[in-house]
């Protein structure tokens, strides 16, 4: 029996998978497209997705093929500079296109060992006691049928695994239509930037911008929302809707590709339903703004991974696969808040318009400014573990210690007691938590326990203490 199926070959899908095969679980992932897709929906990482590929020791990998930005400018395209001192090591956004992102991932996941099945769709599912038999549909004349201890879907806004289960996707449909595509353009570059300077004053859901290569990429609001968003959207619309709202279509031809997006906001009422878990897409939708959607999936394969493969692994304490639900549904719908109110800002009403120049006032305030960008970058996020410390819940950012760096010894995905006593001891755990005896000077506490996603479960220097919180995470000592 496989331990864990996961349908969707996604971003979210191959960072859980890969996450999994770190602790020895047997995973195949199920993707119902023959080939990658080329189309760019996402344009790059978020600090604390940076963090997520440190913490693995992915990051060189995309840092070759990526280019930094400064975090600043997200919040409803508000243009203002980034904060000071931002609580990362990389107060950077990395620009890297979303197939290289996809391509990254893959080449991580087959080098751990996932087994990955390109052209099968899943069709059907039942659970029981002891585990999920899926049914599949595809032409490679391979199996029809497979069993799995748990499901995860990770198979986007249009999740067959949500449908199936059952689970309510409450929230709003499409209002706003956004056309969305890759092509060439016949006017010279420098009309092409000044007319875009001149529209972008007002209308903040338009865009055409180089690639390099030649292509630019071309965003432009819709005439409607499409009555089926699944076909595709013709040149000649991108060409009427260009005129519609700059006034001219810039000459373009030749598409590499072209798609629609929406501005639909939904959550799913439940991340769990027995061996099935959601993530990623198919368990929350929300508009583009900020470019949040694909660090949030990569984001709660974080979260889940090691949690999954706890259950799987027979040392999971009773209650932490529910974590999973309890830490992340909050997070998407603080994220489903943000957007909502982003889409509001980018409108051309009168009304929004004066919010837009308040809010724009307002962010002048270095603390303003500061917990917006926070919040588009995910490192403000603190997950309920009681009263506490003030790190407790947080995640660790990447410290300096004596012999080298926090992240760099983070690769496993393990536990880790970062103890600057040397007096402690995780004994009865050290299979699943690694104790690192070290010095940070940016580390103003004795000890910090942090579990494998980085988050800080527990702060101190007394060893009861230590020992009375250890199975709340790390199950029974052995």
């Amino acid at each position: 029996m496989i331990d864990v199926i996961v349908a969707g070959g996604g971003p979210t899908g191959m960072m859980l998978a890969s996450e999994l095969r770190l602790h020895g679980v047997h995973v195949v992932v199920l993707e119902k497209a023959k080939e990658p897709t080329a189309v760019v929906r996402a344009l790059g990482l978020h600090a604390r997705s940076i963090e997520l590929m440190d913490q693995r020791g992915l990051l060189d990998r995309f840092l070759a093929l990526g280019q930094q930005y400064p975090p600043g400018g997200f919040f409803a395209a508000i243009s203002k500079p980034a904060p000071e001192r931002l609580d990362t090591a990389h107060p950077y956004v990395l620009g890297i296109p979303q197939p290289t992102t996809d391509r990254l991932l893959t080449e991580h996941a087959t080098d751990l060992g996932v087994e990955i099945r390109r052209g099968c769709e899943l069709v059907a599912l039942c659970q029981d006691d002891n585990g999920v038999t899926v049914e599949l549909a595809g032409d490679d004349g391979g199996e029809t049928r497979l069993r799995s201890r748990y499901l995860v879907g990770c198979d986007g806004g249009r999740s067959t695994v949500r449908k199936l289960l059952g689970v309510g996707f409450p929230g709003e449909p499409t209002r706003v239509e956004t056309l969305l595509g890759e092509m060439e353009v016949t006017e010279d570059p420098e009309t092409v930037t000044a007319v875009v300077a001149d529209v972008r004053k007002t209308e903040k859901r338009f865009g055409v911008g180089p690639l390099g290569d030649g292509a630019h990429r071309v965003v432009v609001p819709a005439e409607g929302v499409a009555e089926d968003r699944s076909v595709q959207p013709t040149l000649e619309e991108f060409k009427q809707q260009l005129r519609k709202i700059a006034g001219t279509d810039f000459g373009v031809h030749s598409p590499r590709w072209l798609s629609r997006f929406g501005d639909a906001t939904r959550l799913a009422e439940r991340y769990r339903s027995g061996r099935v878990l959601l993530a990623g897409d198919a368990a929350h939708i929300h508009p583009p703004t900020g470019g949040q959607g694909l660090n949030l999936g990569i984001q709660d394969a974080f979260n889940l991974g090691w949690k999954l493969a706890a259950e799987v692994n027979g040392w999971a304490p009773d209650g932490l696969l529910d974590t999973y639900h309890s830490e992340r549904h909050p997070v998407a719908a603080a994220v489903l808040d943000n957007t909502r109110a982003q889409m509001q800002l980018m409108s051309t009403e009168p009304g929004p318009q004066a919010v837009r120049r308040l809010l724009s006032e307002l962010m002048d305030f270095e603390e303003v400014n500061r917990h917006l960008t926070e919040k588009i970058t995910a490192i403000a996020i603190r997950y309920d573990f009681g009263e506490g410390h003030e790190l407790l819940g947080r995640r660790m950012r990447d410290l300096g210690l004596k012999r080298g760096r926090l992240y760099g010894l983070m690769h496993a995905g393990r536990g880790l007691l970062l103890d600057q006593t040397g007096r402690l001891s995780v004994t009865g755990w050290a299979d699943r938590v690694d104790h690192v005896v070290d010095i940070s000077e940016e580390l103003d506490v004795p000890a910090a326990l942090l579990r494998p996603d980085g988050h800080v479960a527990w702060v101190g220097e007394d060893q009861q203490e230590l020992l009375s919180l250890l199975p709340r995470w790390f199950g029974s000592a052995t």
